[in-house]
């Protein structure tokens, strides 16, 4: 009887690679050691224009797969193209972009890591790994490594490993994980900069539309992930053109304000410049 004929690893990682693309999972091939190939010749110091630089996902149009998350695709013509053909057979795994398709991975990659998760953070899916887990929420939010011992954030402009589906469902991404890519800030410090003077009668109807444009405003800062001056310097442009004018706007406000600003690492001093030019800028 003829046995069957086994399928070999690169083919088992494209057969993988690929069912995950048909369902709209970005995905590229992985090396030994969990790293991305490396980038082609035409693409090193950033010679091809910015791709890493890119929020979303899609095909790398050099000849072979580079910029790690970047390079990641659902066409499932660029995954079986001649282009991938030589990474597939040195691939040791597939990656997948997890923000591509608005989801967090919480890397735990402990025992302790899983313990911390577990009694803090909401249950969700949850992908066993080699030493930990990785549990999986729904919701997209800037990468980081390291935020506290074991865990690792993956998610815009990231990569994870793909382990499979996992158990259980993906639940929204929680403000607990969120929090933990943020410094932390420092004191706002006193600043001589002058509030707005009232100069109109106020336009609002009720304090909560004064309270989630303040809200939105911190958000808007704390979801920056590249370009925190230009952010911080709109963001204030933006909350003094709608509630500058009327009086509303308290130092309470400006404080959250240039917490908010702090925690992504403005100084005091940046905080003041900001908020003076927007001030200038809107002739106040």
């Amino acid at each position: 009887m003829t046995q069957p004929t086994p399928i070999r690893r690169e083919g088992a990682h494209l057969a993988v690679a690929l069912d995950l693309a048909r369902h709209g999972v970005p995905v590229l091939p992985l090396r030994a050691g969990k790293v991305p190939f490396g980038n082609c010749s035409g693409c090193r110091a950033n010679a091809c224009g910015g791709r890493p630089n890119m929020k979303t996902p899609g095909p790398c149009t050099c000849p072979t797969p580079c910029h790690a998350w970047a390079a990641a695709t659902t066409d499932p013509n660029v995954v079986t193209g001649p282009s991938w053909s030589s990474a597939w057979k040195q691939a040791a795994a597939v990656a997948w972009h997890p923000g591509g398709i608005d989801l967090t991975v919480v890397d735990l990659d402990h025992a302790d890591a899983v313990a911390w998760a577990r009694r803090t953070l909401p249950i969700t899916r949850t992908v066993a790994t080699t030493r930990g887990e990785h549990w999986i929420y729904q919701g997209s939010m800037p990468s980081a490594n390291g935020v506290r011992p074991g865990v690792d954030i993956k998610s815009l402009m990231s990569y994870a490993r793909w382990l499979g589906h996992g158990i259980g469902s993906a639940t929204a991404l929680p403000d607990a994980v969120r929090a933990l890519i943020l410094k932390k800030p420092s004191p706002v410090r006193p600043v001589t900069v002058a509030m707005p003077l009232a100069s109109g009668t106020c336009p609002h109807r009720t304090p909560v539309f004064l309270e989630r444009g303040i809200t939105m405003a911190e958000q808007r800062i704390w979801q920056a992930t590249s370009g925190i001056h230009a952010t911080v310097y709109r963001t204030f442009l933006a909350v003094l053109s709608t509630h500058g004018r009327c009086g509303c706007l308290t130092e309470a406000h400006m404080g959250r304000l240039f917490t908010a600003a702090q925690t992504k690492g403005e100084s005091p001093r940046h905080c003041t410049d900001a908020w003076s030019n927007a001030l200038t800028a809107l002739g106040m």
